[in-house]
């Protein structure tokens, strides 16, 4: 069993400890919001986000109460701006497919074999594709994930069109009936309008082969870098397939409050976080229990 709080302890204790110390102050109410305005910002939540969670604590408390019941009171605003959009994953009927997004080095493919092992730990075939074809290091990065979890991988020629590849992938994938095919795809965001086109056109043949799909579409960010990682989102905005999150390396920072302004500026849900090195280290993503993790 997974202990959150202890894969979060770096975040809780940036944020938490800090919130209890404010709230042992014995200052009044003003003062404590001031106090933890600050706070909030340097636990890496941004300054918009946390702007709009003091503005709805003085609206929703009163000068009268206690620590404890502003600690309640943020504990609730963060499951709120957290539950903003729906965090259901769409990949539970017969012959799914998800792709993986997001720029080189930060944890995409690792992420996505953590996802394949979920997947097979619940009884899904899983086939998984190595269409990032201009890094030789990443198809074999994907090659070993699929030895190791004894998981077929497709994969091309280093330099191939990463729709063709896609394309055999989802014939192979029809073929054999498998449930779920999860698709790498390349990082090369100093690249952005061939990036972008390559997803596009991945996605139409997948779209073209299977109706409704690919039912999600992950962006792997890394929570280790913080707010920086709005900024690479933020280009990958610019494709209009994207389903929701993937937050990775939540277990090594203190940074984690970034999921907070993340799903705040993208209006996209945090559907999965990876929070270890371990195949195994991966969980849904679930507001209450996040909140939970970080504050009581």
């Amino acid at each position: 069993m997974i202990n959150l709080k202890e894969k979060l302890s770096r975040t809780r204790r940036n944020i938490k400890h800090r919130i209890d110390e404010l709230l042992a102050s014995h200052k009044n109410r003003e003062e404590i919001l001031d106090d933890l305005m600050e706070t909030l910002i340097l636990a890496d939540i941004g300054i918009s986000t946390t702007e709009k969670i003091i503005e709805h604590l003085r609206e929703n408390s009163r000068k009268t109460d206690s620590p404890e019941g502003i600690r309640a009171l943020l504990q609730k605003e963060i499951v709120a701006i957290l539950s903003q959009q729906p965090v259901e994953v769409g990949l539970e009927q017969p012959q799914s497919v998800a792709v993986f997004v997001g720029v080189n080095g930060g944890g995409k493919t690792t992420s996505l074999a953590k996802l394949a092992r979920h997947y097979q730990s619940n009884g899904k075939q899983v086939m998984m594709v190595a269409a990032d074809t201009f890094r030789a290091a990443a198809q074999e990065q994907l090659s070993i994930w699929g030895k190791r979890l004894n998981i077929p991988v497709i994969r091309g020629q280093y330099g191939a069109d990463p729709a063709s590849v896609t394309y055999d992938a989802l014939q192979s994938f029809k073929a054999k009936q498998f449930d779920l095919l999860l698709i790498d795809t390349a990082g090369r965001i100093h690249t952005n309008a061939n990036l972008m086109s390559e997803l596009e056109k991945i996605q139409k043949i997948i779209s073209r082969e299977f109706v409704r799909a690919p039912q999600e579409v992950f962006l792997v960010l890394d929570a280790s870098i913080g707010q920086n990682a709005l900024i690479q989102a933020r280009e990958f905005l610019k494709f209009s397939g994207l389903t929701g999150i993937f937050l990775s390396k939540l277990d090594g920072t203190a940074r984690g409050g970034c999921a907070l302004s993340i799903v705040d500026e993208l209006r996209l849900p945090i559907k999965f976080i990876g929070i270890g090195e371990g195949d195994s280290d991966i969980l849904p993503f679930s507001p209450v229990e996040f909140a939970d993790a970080l504050l009581s």
